[in-house]
C-alpha cells in the first residue's frame, strides 16, 4: 500500500545527502505497518540506481570501498523482478520473495523499501547471516529514479548525483594523510597500484574478478584486494612465495605479511625472511610501481603478490669423441 502523505524529515535529510542538488518530485513513504508490501503501483516501471550512500552521506568507507550505483531494475510482479546484467548486457528475471515490514529478497539480496513512488525509490540494504536477516538494516541506501523521470525531468543528466561529493574528497584526504604516515592504516585505492616489469626476465599478470550472478556482478575485489602473479626467470633457485606489500605514494615497497598458513612459528619466521629477500632483490630491482589513487589523491595501499622463481636450466653434454 502506498500513502500520499509528504516525506518525513529524516528521509528528506537522507535525500539531500544522497542526491546532491538533483531536483525531484515529492517521494511518498510506504506505511510503517508490518504488512506485505505490494509493488503493483510500480509494475513495469524501469528504475536506475543513481546513488548509493551510507547514512552519513559518504560513498566510501574506511577500507576504501566505494559504494557505487549499479542496479537497473523493474518490478514485473509481486514475485518477480527484472534486473540488468552488465555481463550479458540484458535484463534477467529473478524471483522476488516478500517479507513483512517492507522487506523483500531478489537477486540473492535482502532489501527493505524505505520510500517508493512512480518517480523514485529509496531501498536499504540488509545484512544476512546464514538463515537470518538483520532487519535493523546496514544503513546503506540505494537511490533509484525512474527512467522516465531521468529523461523528462533531469533531461538525462544524472552525473552530479552519481559523482562522489566534496564530503567524500575531504574524507579520502583524511584517510590518505593517516595512511601515508603509517602503512598499517593503508586502505584500498580506487585506481589500484600498477606493476610494470623493467626486464624480460620478469613477467606479471593481474588476477581479475569475473562478474557473475553469484557475486551480484560486483568486481570490487579487483581494487579492494589487488593480486598479481609474478614469474622470475633465471632465478637462483625454485621458489614460490605469497605475501602482501604496502606501496607508498612514492612507489616504494614495504613488506606486509605472508599469505599462507603456518603450523610452526619457526617456519613462519623463515618464510618471512626468504620472501622479504625476494622482494628486496628481484622485485625492487626489476619492477616499477605506480602507487594507487582515490579521487586523484595518491596514498599508501596494499597489494598481494604470488612470486614464482624458475632457475636457469643447465644442460650437461657428453663429449663422445
Amino acid at each position: 500500500m502506498i500513502l500520499t502523505k509528504p516525506i518525513t524529515n529524516l528521509t528528506g535529510i537522507i535525500l539531500i545527502l544522497f542526491c546532491f542538488g538533483c531536483k525531484q518530485r515529492n517521494i511518498v513513504k510506504h506505511s510503517g505497518e508490518k504488512d506485505l508490501i505490494s509493488f503493483k503501483p510500480v509494475f513495469g516501471i524501469s528504475y536506475t540506481e543513481i546513488a548509493r550512500r551510507s547514512q552519513d552521506g559518504l560513498s566510501f568507507n574506511n577500507f576504501g570501498y566505494q559504494m557505487e550505483p549499479q542496479w537497473k531494475m523493474k518490478f514485473v510482479s509481486n514475485d518477480s523482478t527484472s534486473i540488468y546484467s552488465p555481463t550479458k548486457k540484458q535484463f534477467i528475471n529473478f524471483p522476488l520473495s516478500r517479507g513483512y515490514d517492507s522487506i523483500f529478497n531478489t537477486a540473492r539480496t535482502w532489501l527493505k523499501v524505505k520510500t517508493m513512488t512512480r518517480d523514485s525509490m529509496i531501498i536499504e540494504l540488509l545484512k544476512a547471516y546464514g538463515d537470518s536477516v538483520d532487519t535493523r538494516g546496514a544503513k546503506v541506501y540505494m537511490i533509484f529514479y525512474a527512467n522516465n523521470y531521468i529523461k523528462n525531468v533531469l533531461h538525462g543528466d544524472i552525473s552530479k548525483c552519481k559523482s562522489p561529493s566534496r564530503k567524500d574528497s575531504v574524507y579520502i584526504q583524511w584517510l590518505a594523510d593517516a595512511a601515508n604516515k603509517n602503512v598499517d592504516k593503508a586502505f584500498a585505492a580506487r585506481q589500484p597500484v600498477e606493476l610494470k616489469s623493467k626486464s624480460a626476465l620478469v613477467t606479471i599478470s593481474k588476477r581479475h574478478t569475473e562478474p557473475t550472478m553469484l557475486n551480484n556482478f560486483d568486481t570490487s575485489d579487483d581494487y579492494m584486494g589487488p593480486e598479481f602473479d609474478i614469474t622470475v626467470d633465471k632465478a637462483y633457485t625454485n621458489f614460490y612465495y605469497s605475501f602482501s606489500i604496502f606501496v607508498d605514494p612514492t612507489g616504494q615497497m614495504h613488506y606486509g605479511r605472508p599469505l599462507t598458513v603456518f603450523l610452526e612459528e619457526n617456519r613462519k619466521a623463515t618464510y618471512i625472511h626468504l620472501s622479504k629477500a625476494v622482494m628486496d632483490s628481484y622485485l625492487k630491482y626489476y619492477l616499477h610501481l605506480i602507487p594507487g589513487k582515490t579521487l586523484g589523491i595518491t596514498h599508501t595501499s596494499e597489494i598481494a603478490v604470488h612470486v614464482t622463481g624458475k632457475p636457469r636450466e643447465y644442460r650437461l653434454t657428453k663429449n663422445l669423441q
